[in-house]
């Protein structure tokens, strides 16, 4: 029996074309669908997750809080809701920040990010994450400036972006989630 996760194939405008297992969107390089999501505490830092090393892709980079591809048949909102429960084990609201299309720069994944707030405690999934911890902008900046391979190029779009739009402006309603 496959078990392998089926994935929405899309188009340009993000509509479904058909659906086809993981391994062989990836191997194909066709466009599909995931979400981000940054968590800020706070002190306005962001919560970053260093990849374990079995993952198939981009192991020991640094990435979102929380990422993941969209579940055949599932909205952006329900994989960012689920993908922060089982990779960092938090429930809290999110903010819906931008749409993002796919690209050969950010894995040809349409993408949206989200953002919330959330002091901890975090529960790190560790067949995802081989830690997790916060760092102010301003040193993730001087890390992309340092070496950007040891970051992921979708989360290397989605902070640029943020960075550019929202400057150092990460402040909210921080607390245990």
């Amino acid at each position: 029996m496959n078990t392998e996760e089926l994935f929405d194939v899309v188009d340009e405008h993000d509509q479904v074309i058909e659906q086809l297992p993981r391994s062989v969107v990836h191997a194909r390089k066709l466009l599909h669908r995931a979400a981000n999501v940054f968590v800020f505490n706070s002190a306005g830092a962001l919560l970053l997750q260093f990849r374990s090393a079995t993952k198939d892709e981009y192991p020991h980079c640094y990435t979102s809080s929380a990422s993941g591809h969209l579940s055949a048949g599932e909205d952006y909102l329900e994989s960012a809701e689920r993908e922060m429960l089982e990779e960092i084990g938090i429930q809290t609201p999110l903010e819906w920040l931008e749409k993002f299309s796919g690209t050969p720069h950010n894995a040809y994944e349409h993408t949206v990010l989200f953002r919330t707030f959330c002091d901890g405690p975090f529960t790190f999934d560790p067949q995802e994450i081989e830690r997790g911890e916060f760092f102010e902008l301003a040193v993730i900046d001087q890390m992309l400036l340092e070496n950007e391979e040891q970051f992921t190029p979708p989360f290397r779009q989605l902070y640029r972006w943020y960075r550019a739009k929202r400057g150092s402006n990460s402040s909210g309603s921080g607390g245990v989630c």
